[in-house]
């Protein structure tokens, strides 16, 4: 249990005292809001003050300037803040100035939530204020707010305890939201990201489904799952990693596009840009391949920059991105060559582990050759590439859900797109040969054997449904957490999650 300070000590006898004069501390009833701070501030005039002659505003207490028998509050709802005027003998029309001598003035905290009653005007120093007829408390807040202290020197001005600390910040996300405004512009800027999205989808016809997070067998992707234990049934599920192989089963059973906005969860480390459970939206179209999704996800993500930035060009970090059509398109090998100088596009599994080697990655025993392969381009090539691009045309060993590429079987018509060294996109056209596709399995179960716990395993009821038939098809994941990160200029994933994991808390 955590020990109460002094100040929460002190507002809870604030607390009880407001309880003993009959104040309800936190109130069941609150009077229709009738205004919100930014309308006021944006729309109100001389010539329109009759339309702000009585209004109910109602938020947090930021800031407060007692002067005698008159206050200023600064007043902080979820669209922004406003200054409420408080005079006694407004709010006391009686011979009783208590509500102001001692409720207001002595048992008010900032932080408290209070509903005020009163008119809009422009005071003498030309702000946009409420003054107060009557006023409210609706929550007693029991711990003080860090409020951000401002010292002028000769050498200017210098803020004191500000609640900028990370781990802070991320542990007590309520008090970053309240405190830190921006931050909350974040979490706007990315709803709106997954509305244009869901209404790019929309308009073109794709169906929006929901599939079991909670599966008996995890697939769609390479990665360590979480289990847990399903008591009645007495057997193991898993938190899914991707909800891939259950939207493809939807088209095999009719529809010809379905989409679902996904909380997937792999249990990895974590990073700056990675957190356990995260979200991506998959798409999968049928009768469409890998280089019209290519298109496709370009005109998107440049329509979200547009929509967003208001510009396809716009600062990243020390960078300034371009997201304009068209993108950079490298195939991989040609990547890995124009990063390495080394041609591995013919290499077998002793030739790349002995690349690598040269290339000074490190490598496991239990790596395949796409495993390597893949550590190789994460290490040397995907760092550099900052601004959008296609990487394209990945070897059959790292792409087992994959189509063979029509001019080259060893290879896959799938694509990355990267940006600021990271995926964010991954697409490819569906492998909807069942006979390949368990073939390609078998050979996941193979790796699994020699110690790669990321091995994809075999589901079998997939493959049954394959054999149903689907139709050529492509399927793209778009990583929703990196793209906000991209379009908010945030450093870290965890600047894009309400509530990002962390390590257990020292109390």
């Amino acid at each position: 249990m955590l020990e109460l300070s002094e100040q929460e000590i002190i507002r809870i006898q604030k607390k009880e005292a407001l309880e003993a004069m009959g104040v309800a501390t936190y109130p069941a009833f609150v009077t229709p809001i009738t205004a919100k701070a930014a309308t006021i501030l944006n729309d109100y005039k001389e010539e329109n003050k009759e339309k702000y002659s009585h209004v109910v505003v109602a938020g947090r207490i930021m800031g407060r300037r007692i002067m005698g028998a008159a206050s200023f509050i600064e007043l902080q709802d979820n669209s922004g803040r406003i200054q409420l005027y408080v005079q006694r003998d407004s709010i006391c029309p009686d011979t009783d100035k208590s509500n102001y001598n001692i409720l207001f003035k002595k048992l008010l905290d900032i932080g408290d939530i209070i509903e005020a009653t009163g008119f809009v005007f422009t005071t003498q120093v030309g702000s946009i204020a409420v003054h107060v007829n009557a006023f409210r408390l609706l929550t007693k807040a029991l711990s003080p707010l860090p409020i951000v202290k401002e010292v002028t020197t000769q050498t200017g001005t210098q803020s004191y305890d500000a609640f900028t600390d990370p781990e802070q910040r991320y542990r007590q996300r309520y008090v970053d939201l309240i405190v830190n405004p921006t931050v909350r512009k974040t979490f706007e800027k990315r709803t709106q990201l997954i509305h244009i999205i869901r209404d790019a989808f929309n308009s073109q016809g794709y169906l929006e489904v929901e599939t079991p997070i909670l599966q008996p067998i995890y697939g769609g992707a390479s990665a360590r799952p979480f289990v847990t234990h399903h008591h009645t049934l007495d057997m193991p599920l898993y938190l899914r990693i991707s909800n891939e192989l259950y939207l493809k089963r939807l088209i095999i059973g009719g529809y010809e596009g379905v989409y679902e906005f996904a909380k997937d969860f792999r249990n990895e480390g974590m990073s700056r840009f990675h957190n356990p459970e995260f979200t991506q939206v998959e798409l999968y179209v049928a009768y469409r391949d890998y280089l019209w999704m290519m298109g496709y996800v370009e005109q998107l993500i440049e329509q979200i920059a547009l929509t967003l930035q208001s510009s396809t060009t716009f600062p990243y970090g020390e960078h300034v991105m371009h997201f304009q059509r068209p993108w950079k398109r490298f195939t991989l090998f040609e990547a890995i060559q124009h990063f390495t100088d080394y041609d591995i596009s013919c290499m077998d599994e002793p030739a790349l582990r002995e690349t690598a080697t040269q290339l000074q990655v490190t490598i496991e025993d239990s790596m395949g050759k796409g495993k390597i392969i893949d550590a190789i381009f994460g290490e040397k090539c995907e760092p550099h590439l900052i601004q959008p691009t296609f990487i394209t045309d990945y070897p059959v060993e790292m792409s087992p859900l994959a189509k063979r590429h029509r001019n080259n079987p060893a290879l896959t018509e799938r694509f990355e797109m990267i940006c600021m060294g990271k995926e964010i996109c991954n697409a490819f056209s569906e492998l909807n040969d069942p006979i390949d596709q368990q073939k390609r399995m078998e050979e996941q179960g193979a790796l699994a054997a020699r110690g790669d716990a990321e091995a994809m395993v075999i589901d079998h009821d997939f493959l049954r449904a394959l054999r149903y038939g689907m139709p050529p098809t492509v399927g793209i994941g778009i990583g929703i957490d990196r793209l906000t990160m991209l379009m908010t200029n945030a450093s870290s994933i965890q600047d894009v999650l309400f509530f990002p994991q962390m390590r257990p808390e020292n109390k």
